[in-house]
């Protein structure tokens, strides 16, 4: 069984976002990149599929600049065998992301695909789903365990009234939760090592898929900081402010 797991370069989650001057997006010039957390435990879960022997091989792909490559290195490190960078310097949405993808997928006869459920810089929580239709492939999404059994893959799910339990058949699209693992630290003879696994770049232009971006940004802006709340004695003191002061009633 041959895992593909897409991983997205993004702002780190411990710096915080500035919006550049002109509000035409985030400022990255000179921002400590990595890779999205989510996809770094999906990561994780492909390595360990591998470990238990469930799984041959373990493939990432990240679709953006060659800026992308220290982090496919870093997957390598933790325990991915090769990576795919489908380049282009051009901003992808969900859409795109997920056309892109199902060509790679395609082309690799993969069976399963492991991905993040989200990505911390546009929080879309899409690509997976959209990908999922693309291939017309069965999907668990917000996964929070995943196992092999009989040739089908298990998933357990967070939902409201406790956890979903999932078999799907093969091939399948899962997104991974946050509470599916903890991903390992990459050693540094592991980092060495990453240096020598091959790491293959296709230009996007050259897939024959449209990932024009369908949106466009009118304008990005910083929200409103909040202002400190207030303790009121009476239910009718809530009421009246809220009528007068934040004009919701």
């Amino acid at each position: 069984m041959k895992i593909i797991v897409p991983v997205k370069r993004v702002i780190d989650y411990n710096v915080k976002p500035r919006v550049k001057a002109d509000q035409s997006g985030v400022d990255t010039q000179g921002v400590k990149m990595s890779i999205n957390p989510f996809d770094e435990i999906a990561v994780e879960e492909a390595i360990r599929l591998k470990e238990k022997g469930q799984a041959s091989e373990v493939v990432v792909v990240s679709i953006g600049p060659a800026e992308s490559q220290p982090i496919l290195r870093n997957a390598m490190a933790m325990g991915a065998d090769r990576a795919v960078l489908v380049q282009t310097q051009d901003a992808v949405e969900p859409l795109g992301v997920a056309k892109l993808l199902k060509a790679i997928i395609l082309k690799e006869a993969a069976n399963l695909v492991i991905m993040g459920k989200q990505a911390i810089d546009d929080d879309m929580n899409a690509t997976g789903q959209i990908l999922a239709a693309q291939l017309d492939w069965p999907q668990a999404t917000f996964a929070s365990r995943v196992e092999m059994a009989d040739g089908k893959i298990e998933v357990a799910r967070e939902i409201d009234a406790g956890t979903e339990r999932l078999r799907l058949s093969l091939p399948a699209i899962v997104t991974a939760d946050l509470r599916l693992n903890e991903p390992r630290y990459a050693t540094m003879p592991n980092i060495m090592k990453a240096k020598r696994k091959p790491l293959e770049t296709i230009e996007a232009a050259s897939l024959g898929v449209d990932f024009a971006p369908r949106l466009d940004i009118i304008k990005v802006v910083e929200p409103t900081e909040r202002q400190a709340g207030i303790i009121v004695s009476s239910v009718e003191e809530l009421v009246e402010k809220l009528r007068t002061e934040a004009k919701v009633v």
